[in-house]
């Protein structure tokens, strides 16, 4: 016997069940293809401009860790999504839509990018609310590590921490007998002359080492937020150590090895020693911060 619902309800065939469903995935098909046009060429603009150079070379994989930890969080991201605020939601997305545009015809991919973020933000919002956004904060704020920092902006906030680097690096080869000298950021030794340039104890190492670093501490210590935020010092604190290392390191091979060397395969494999130091240095202290670790917990429990 047939209930009244089902003498009435139309065949799997029928036409108005088909169109029923194109119109329910029809909004989501004009989401992915909006977001295809503004992520598409902004992504293609970052990897020719920043991931093409040492400075933003980890971006590529800090990304893919972005969408890794993010793609972690989906199932809770469903379980608590509710919309957000239309009007509040609206004007964020309108507002950054319109900054995206402008940004793209200046030219600026620091701040195209940046436009490309909130208009990720003002969308997820709305699609899923603060609430479920908040059960994922650490990979969405992950994903600002992706972004370029402006060149100019770089140069300028790092050039008191170059000088610093750049000083302590010549008093130290000076203590233990090299011909070494300083003029600002420039460096002598012997016949030839080093400029400490943004790459070396720049903002840029700091942001790839910290990235790196926070995942390690949100995957080992994602429950206690203030030894994370402890890591976080030791990370950028390791960063600068290990930038210092560099530049001695390629002072001393342009001084025994010569110009050529330094500026070759020599060049990139202190960049590597750097980071290996920076991320060795961070494991050892995290391995011997088990009692403040503890305390910390304790704290957050208490």
């Amino acid at each position: 016997m047939m209930s009244a619902n089902d003498a009435i309800a139309p065949p799997r065939g029928f036409p108005g069940v088909k169109l029923a469903r194109v119109r329910s995935w029809a909004p989501w098909a004009v989401l992915a293809v909006g977001a295809l046009l503004i992520v598409i060429p902004t992504f293609q603009r970052i990897a020719q401009v920043s991931w093409a150079t040492e400075q933003g070379a980890h971006g590529p994989i800090v990304l893919a860790i972005a969408l890794w930890l993010l793609g972690r969080r989906i199932p809770a991201l469903r379980a608590h999504a509710k919309p957000g605020s239309v009007s509040i939601g609206g004007m964020l997305l309108v507002g950054a839509l319109v900054t995206y545009v402008v940004t793209h015809i200046v030219g600026s991919v620091t701040l195209e990018s940046a436009s490309m973020y909130a208009i990720a933000i003002a969308t997820l919002y709305l699609l899923i609310g603060a609430r479920a956004m908040s059960l994922a904060w650490f990979p969405i704020l992950y994903f600002l590590f992706v972004l370029p920092p402006p060149g100019s902006w770089v140069a300028t906030a790092t050039q008191p921490l170059r000088l610093e680097i750049s000083e302590l690096a010549v008093h130290v080869l000076a203590l233990i007998g090299y011909p070494v000298a300083r003029s600002g950021l420039l460096i002598y030794v012997d016949q030839y002359v080093l400029e400490v340039k943004a790459a070396c104890g720049g903002l840029n190492s700091i942001i790839s080492l910290s990235a790196i670093g926070l995942f390690y501490a949100y995957i080992r210590h994602a429950a206690n937020w203030r030894y994370m935020a402890f890591l976080f010092v030791v990370i950028v604190a390791m960063a600068i150590l290990a930038n210092f290392v560099r530049v001695l390191i390629l002072i001393l091979i342009t001084y025994h090895l010569g110009d050529a060397a330094a500026q070759g395969f020599l060049h990139d494999f202190a960049g590597f020693l750097m980071f290996a130091v920076a991320m060795a240095g961070v494991l050892a202290v995290d391995g011997l911060a088990g009692p403040l670790r503890k305390k910390l917990r304790g704290v957050a429990h208490g």
